[in-house]
Order: C-alpha cells, then sequence, then structure tokens
C-alpha cells in the first residue's frame, strides 16, 4: 500500500548547552565526558546473529524491552560508529529514549566490536551492508519482528544509508535516521588529516589498532599486522588492512566504494540526516551541495552547531534524540 507523502516536519532550533559551547565541546562530551545514560528496561537480552558466511563469526546485539510497551511499535536498531559498540554514550543515550517513549530497542554491535572484540575472523567496515542485512533477516525470520527503524551514528549511519539505498524497502523498514554520517569518506578522511585534527586522530588511531589488535591469530597475515603496527594516519591504516582485506586496491578506492553520498537518491525510506555544520570530522560542504529536491524520501537537518555526535541542547537531553521523536511520530502516523 502506498503511504501519503511525508508531511512538513517543524523542528526545534538547535541552542547548545553550557559548558559544550563549540565544535569540540560538543564532540568531545559525547565521547569522553558526559555520564552513559541509564536505560528504563524491563529486561535486556543478549540477542545473537550467526553470519552464514563460513567465517563462524556471529554479530551481538542487546534487545531492550520497555516496561510499558506501545501497541505496534517498530524495533528500533541503532547502529554505533568507528570504536564504538552497544554501551558507547551515544548509543545508550538513544537507547533510552526510544525505550522511554515505548519502542523495543536493539543496540547492536558491529562485526568484531563490543562483546564480540576478539571473538570474530573479520570486521566492520564502512560499507559493510551485508550484516545488517543478515541480522534484519534473522529477525523477521526467528524472533517475529514486523518492521523497523534503522538509527545510525556516524560510521554505523554511513552502513544505514548505504543499505536503505540497497534493501530498506524489501525488509520492513519502516524510517530510518542518520547522525553526522561521513557520506563522502575521501572528503571525511581528508578533513580527518588537518593539522587541527590531530589529537583526534591520534586518539581514534590508538583505539583501531587496539580493535586490529584482537583480531583472532590465523585471521590475518603477520605482515598485514606489521603494516597495521606501522599506520600513522586513518588512512594508513585503511591502506593497511581495510582496503586489502576487504579486496579494495587502496583507502581511496574503499572510500569511493562505500560512500554513502553516492547512493542517497536511491533510498525510498523516510531519512532523516542530522548533520552539523560545524563538525569537525565531517565537512558540512558535503552536505550542502547534494540535491535534496532529487529524492523526497529524505529529510536533512544541517544546524549551524551540534559538533560530531554531540548536539548536547540548552534544554537538556539530546536534540537529535528530541528531533529523531518528532520525526517518527509523523512517519509511523501516515496513513
Amino acid at each position: 500500500m502506498t503511504k501519503a507523502p511525508l508531511p512538513e516536519l517543524d523542528f526545534p532550533p538547535f541552542r547548545q548547552r553550557f559548558p559544550w559551547i563549540g565544535s569540540d565541546l560538543q564532540t568531545a562530551g559525547d565521547f569522553l565526558f558526559l555520564p552513559r545514560a541509564e536505560i528504563p528496561s524491563a529486561r535486556t537480552q543478549r540477542m545473537r546473529f550467526p553470519m552464514e558466511d563460513g567465517t563462524g563469526d556471529v554479530l551481538l546485539g542487546a534487545l531492550d524491552q520497555p516496561k510499558d510497551p506501545a501497541a505496534d511499535r517498530p524495533l528500533v536498531v541503532i547502529l554505533h560508529g568507528l570504536t564504538g559498540s552497544e554501551d558507547s554514550r551515544y548509543v545508550r543515550r538513544t537507547a533510552a529514549r526510544m525505550v522511554g517513549d515505548g519502542y523495543p530497542v536493539l543496540r547492536l554491535n558491529l562485526r568484531g566490536a563490543g562483546p564480540s572484540m576478539g571473538q570474530c575472523r573479520e570486521q566492520y567496515h564502512s560499507g559493510r551492508t551485508q550484516d545488517l542485512r543478515a541480522v534484519l533477516e534473522q529477525l523477521l525470520a526467528k524472533e517475529g519482528y514486523r518492521n523497523f527503524v534503522l538509527v545510525g551514528y556516524s560510521l554505523g549511519a554511513n552502513i544505514l544509508l548505504k543499505g536503505l539505498a540497497e534493501f530498506g524497502d524489501a525488509l520492513s523498514v519502516v524510517a530510518g535516521c542518520s547522525i553526522s554520517a561521513p557520506i563522502d569518506l575521501a572528503a571525511a578522511a581528508r578533513r580527518f588529516m588537518a593539522p587541527r585534527n590531530a589529537l583526534y586522530q591520534h586518539w581514534l588511531l590508538k583505539r583501531m589498532k587496539y580493535e586490529f589488535s584482537r583480531v583472532p591469530d590465523g585471521a590475518v597475515s603477520d605482515t598485514m599486522r606489521e603494516a597495521v603496527l606501522r599506520a600513522r594516519t586513518v588512512v594508513d591504516f585503511d591502506n593497511a588492512m581495510t582496503a586489502p582485506r576487504n579486496g579494495y586496491a587502496d583507502a581511496w578506492a574503499y572510500y569511493e566504494a562505500n560512500s554513502a553520498l553516492r547512493r542517497l537518491t536511491d533510498i525510498r525510506i523516510p531519512t532523516l540526516l542530522i548533520h552539523g555544520l560545524d563538525d569537525p570530522w565531517i565537512p558540512g560542504r558535503t552536505y550542502q551541495d547534494f540535491d535534496w529536491d532529487s529524492n523526497p524520501a529524505l529529510v536533512p537537518l544541517l544546524p549551524a552547531r551540534g559538533g560530531h555526535v554531540g548536539f548536547h541542547q540548552s534544554s537538556g537531553g539530546s536534540w537529535a534524540d528530541r528531533c529523531l521523536e518528532l520525526f517518527l511520530e509523523r512517519v509511523l502516523s501516515r496513513p
């Protein structure tokens, strides 16, 4: 059945919350300083999703069931960003908000992340949509869920957008929300290499190398391990590991093939894209230059402030979470 057109949405303006003023403090707050939210769930269940690709790898997730479930709410599946997990602050924050609204929530760990670190032979990357597809297929077949809302942060948001373009309308996805997605991976890599981001790069690369160090023995060659140890930038890391391990000639070929920007016109699911134009990691120009009128399924929300996965608002809580709530109210109420 064809849905009615998405109505016009009136989102509140974003106003920064003291002391998280400016792009860097907005960014650092959610990665380093703010407490992890308590999720008001009746129970949390460990979920296992075996990958049928011959690796023996299993994706793990935390399923939070609301104490007061609302009727016919879709399952909200949250995807974390690079070096994140089910327990990342931003993941738990959104999960707490959604569970409080009566939605069941799956906090999904990408392959080799969080509690599966050290147990998977392969690892997630920015375009690995086949794992998300496998999880949704298992939820439909084995768990009895009827439809889904997908929410992604940073790297997980790029996976989400690429996945929506590839299979969203075939797997009962009713809405998507992307926060701080690096939709042009090459542009994001160049921005990350800028001198002003040296501390960010040092911090993130250290975490990436740690994740890689936990890959089981025999899953990668000693030559690759040595090349990763020598990496001094994220691009070096992708040249040493991500690209060759996934069949790409180099990091730039990997970025070109997996950037969600080249697939945005293919998305048919109502999708909210939130991005702060002052994001220190991802150029706002990649969003500003896209022709949003070319795809009415997409709703861009591009405030001047917010940092990377920040959006700590003056009235408390997350502005991105509030906008997600409003978006879902409108999408799910359409006839």
